[in-house]
């Protein structure tokens, strides 16, 4: 585990030896803003919680997230130093491992910026935090979601472009799969059990229980589920191109 802890740690380094981890944070903050106080309509609802928070989540993170991880292997192949770094004395998956965990560190301190909303919330009544800190947990496996799939499309290709429009569609892909216009077209010719298995691959499906404030032990390994699969196509991809 030194050698994951050392890379996640100098990729870590790494995004804030450029003003672009400055640029995503600060971009991250204004548009949870806005989503949360202006297009939630925070003030309007009359209510003490963060449900106008988090419900833009799932579609905040559709491009933020790609756009922090389809560098994260596209840029390696890109410059010539993937070939460099599988000759080092570190396993594939160690390398994989090591730089999902500093991008997810990345998301997790852009996230716990946003502790603004929960003093807001906390001045102007009185929320269940609890249901606050099941939020947090759930967007943050969400995020972790997002981010493996977009390791897996950044291991597919050279070009960071290409990288960061793959990974927004399988991610949207994750979304539409349980919302009620897919879910509805879907009855007219499956079977309820089709439909319900389509629903079950939806991120939103198990966000909302987070954001609920319920923790359903199914909601998480769906999530970890994901990241799983996601960074073990990427080690498959990965391989691919050391065997090339």
């Amino acid at each position: 585990m030194r050698a994951v802890w050392t890379i996640a740690k100098r990729e870590l380094r790494a995004y804030f030896t450029s003003p672009v981890a400055y640029v995503f944070l600060v971009i991250f903050l204004l548009l949870t803003g806005f989503f949360t106080f202006t297009a939630g309509n925070f003030f309007e609802r009359g209510e003490a919680s963060l449900a106008a928070f988090f419900g833009w989540h799932p579609w905040l993170y559709l491009v933020l997230v790609p756009a922090v991880g389809m560098r994260l292997w596209a840029e390696e192949r890109r410059s010539g130093t993937l070939e460099l770094l599988l000759t080092m004395p570190v396993a594939p998956w160690q390398a994989i491992v090591a730089k999902f965990i500093a991008s997810w560190l990345f998301l997790a301190l852009a996230l716990a910026l946003t502790f603004p909303a929960i003093l807001t919330v906390n001045i102007l009544g009185d929320p269940d935090n609890g249901i606050i800190a099941a939020g947090y947990v759930g967007s943050f496996l969400l995020a972790g979601a997002y981010l493996a799939v977009s390791c897996m499309t950044s291991a597919m290709t050279r070009n960071q472009v290409v990288a960061f429009i793959l990974s927004v569609v399988i991610c949207l892909f994750l979304i539409l799969a349980g919302f009620n216009p897919v879910t509805d077209l879907l009855t007219r010719w499956a079977s309820p059990a089709v439909v319900d298995t389509v629903a079950a691959f939806s991120v939103v499906t198990h966000y909302d229980a987070f954001q609920r404030g319920v923790i359903d032990l199914r909601d998480f390994l769906f999530f970890l589920s994901v990241i799983g699969f996601a960074l073990f196509a990427t080690g498959i991809i990965i391989r691919g191109h050391r065997a090339g």
